[in-house]
């Protein structure tokens, strides 16, 4: 694998986008952050690299690692840059850090539409029935999330009895990790609440947005 430390050009973007105040770090805690503060300058900083980064340098961040992928999908998601949604179907099942697959669930879930929503339907029927694996609450939130802004019911398929989003909970969420578990709601409104959080940063921009 490419090392950012070792090659100018990644290094360049990294540094611009990536690790300048622990970024990657923040963006997974976001937006449940107490201080309005810190959400609206975060916010601001990601609407504003959004808009600015070229897609080849984004590029550049979804073939890194995963703090690279998942500032990216980030970016990716604030600005809806739909030319890397095929980029995103395809490192979502083979990613291998929880991190970075959450902000391709989100990435997806913000693009808003039935092919993104027909990506997470894949990942979910191959991934689902496994337990080694981290991002399939932020995909079933998506999906979940997707469904109620599309109209549709593609999250029914694995849910009820025979489902297998309630097994795979259990497994994932079991005590003492989580009592109780959370439920299919909480990771809705994680993605809904980032998604909200994205529209609102972006709108503070120009016109455009």
């Amino acid at each position: 694998m490419r090392n950012h430390r070792d090659d100018p050009e990644l290094g360049a973007v990294v540094d611009k986008y990536v690790t300048p105040g622990r970024r990657y770090f923040e963006l997974d805690h976001t937006p449940f952050q107490d201080d309005p503060v810190l959400l609206q300058t975060l916010g601001r900083g990601l609407a504003e690299d959004a808009v600015r980064i070229t897609d080849e340098d984004l590029g550049l961040l979804l073939g890194y690692e995963w703090r690279a992928q998942l500032t990216a999908s980030w970016l990716i998601a604030f600005d809806r840059r739909i030319a890397h949604r095929e980029r995103i179907g395809e490192l979502l099942p083979a990613n291998e850090r929880i991190y970075a697959g959450r902000g391709f669930c989100f990435a997806l879930a913000r693009f808003g539409t039935e092919e993104d929503a027909l990506l997470l339907v894949a990942y979910l029927q191959a991934f689902l029935s496994r337990t080694d694996r981290g991002e399939q609450d932020s995909a079933m939130g998506a999906l979940s999330y997707l469904d109620e802004q599309l109209g549709t019911d593609h999250a029914a398929q694995f849910l009820g009895e025979t489902g297998a989003w309630a097994p795979w909970l259990r497994e994932r969420f079991a005590p003492p990790r989580a009592d109780p578990s959370p439920t299919l709601e909480y990771f809705r409104d994680v993605i809904a609440t980032r998604c909200a959080y994205a529209e609102q940063s972006m709108k503070s921009l120009s016109p455009r947005h």
